[in-house]
């Protein structure tokens, strides 16, 4: 078996805030200019730059700016789709999630989330941060399920066939292993 692996891709080159609320343990990779992460984030790759026959996995991360940025990328829709038409494994967590009505399964010509349950950050959290379009609204109009988590900050994850999304921030963690444990299953 090859080495995994690994690459962070920005679609921009921002580099990314820690939150405040950030852990220490965070906080100490942040800062540890040596470690594997911080090397990562110095080096972000392109779109451009990425094969997306050479992976198996991909994961939207969270964030508002996803709202805005993933429905219009078409170059980050077209690796996804690509990665996904090829037989492997799509997840996002929280905001993420917004690519995927755009990710087209060149199969059907529709969304790869047709038909499918799928969760993110639900409608009620986006009204009391004022956001919209919420992701629970184009995961509807797209032909998915929305599902809510039990509780608005709850830890919530959904797999799906080879999709898999987090309803949330505290369900990154969840969520990263959910990709993983349907990523072992290919």
């Amino acid at each position: 078996m090859s080495p995994v692996r690994r690459a962070l891709v920005a679609i921009t080159s921002a580099q990314p805030p820690l939150y405040p609320e950030g852990k220490e343990t965070d906080r100490a990779v942040w800062k540890d200019h040596s470690s594997e992460f911080h090397s990562m984030l110095d080096n972000l790759l392109k779109l451009g730059d990425i094969n997306p026959e050479k992976y198996k996995l991909f994961f939207a991360s969270d964030g508002y700016v996803s709202l805005i940025n993933y429905p219009d990328t078409k170059g980050l829709q077209a690796i996804t789709s690509k990665i996904f038409t090829s037989g492997g494994i799509v997840s996002a967590v929280c905001h993420g999630g917004a690519i995927f009505p755009c990710v087209i399964d060149p199969n059907t010509n529709k969304s790869i989330i047709d038909s499918r349950r799928v969760t993110g950050f639900t409608t009620r959290s986006e009204e009391e941060e004022n956001n919209r379009p919420t992701v629970e609204a184009s995961a509807a109009s797209y032909g998915a399920t929305y599902v809510s988590p039990p509780g608005p900050l709850n830890a919530f994850t959904i797999t799906d066939g080879r999709v898999v999304t987090g309803a949330n921030p505290a369900s990154t963690h969840v969520a990263a292993e959910a990709a993983v444990a349907a990523f072992d299953k290919l």
